[in-house]
């Protein structure tokens, strides 16, 4: 039986600053994910390295964070069947350039650090990633009619 599941989606700095957040979105809309969080969020250091703990030894590590704090990064909380597995299929591999045609990473963006997008990759990440980000009142739930045949319950 399908799994229903939320999701995290943070759109990155470079996502907000090319003007792409319509476009990002608008492609989970058409998959069919619902939108049940959404929100500016303006990430402390204490909070990345919270979030990026595993990169923590990495060269890297402080030029992530600190492209992580230019600007304030959307957060989304996308609902749907199997929507960790569907979010990452629609968002592409990290590395943009290895990215299949069609993701949105293939699509608008040319490397690692700038890859437009965080989404979770498990189920147990996004249900820790979700606390970190959302509070519980600002997920909400509502009923789309495409619900009903989604979940298949009207069928």
């Amino acid at each position: 039986m399908a799994d229903v599941q939320k999701t995290l989606v943070l759109l990155k700095p470079d996502a907000l600053q090319r003007d792409l957040l319509g476009e990002i979105i608008r492609r989970f809309e058409l998959k069919g994910l619902k939108i049940v969080g959404l929100k500016f969020v303006r990430l402390s250091e204490e909070m990345l390295t919270e979030h990026y703990s595993h990169l923590a030894d990495k060269p890297f590590f402080a030029s992530l964070k600190s492209f992580m704090m230019q600007t304030p990064v959307v957060g989304l909380v996308l609902e749907g069947i199997d929507s960790v597995e569907a979010v990452r299929k629609i968002v592409g591999v990290t590395n943009p350039r290895a990215a299949d045609a069609g993701t949105i990473r293939a699509d608008f963006a040319m490397n690692v650090p700038s890859n437009l997008i965080h989404a979770s990759d498990t189920a147990e990440n996004a249900a820790i990633e979700l606390k970190r980000f959302f509070k519980e009142e600002e997920v909400f739930s509502y009923e789309k009619i495409t619900d009903r045949f989604q979940f298949g319950e009207g069928i």
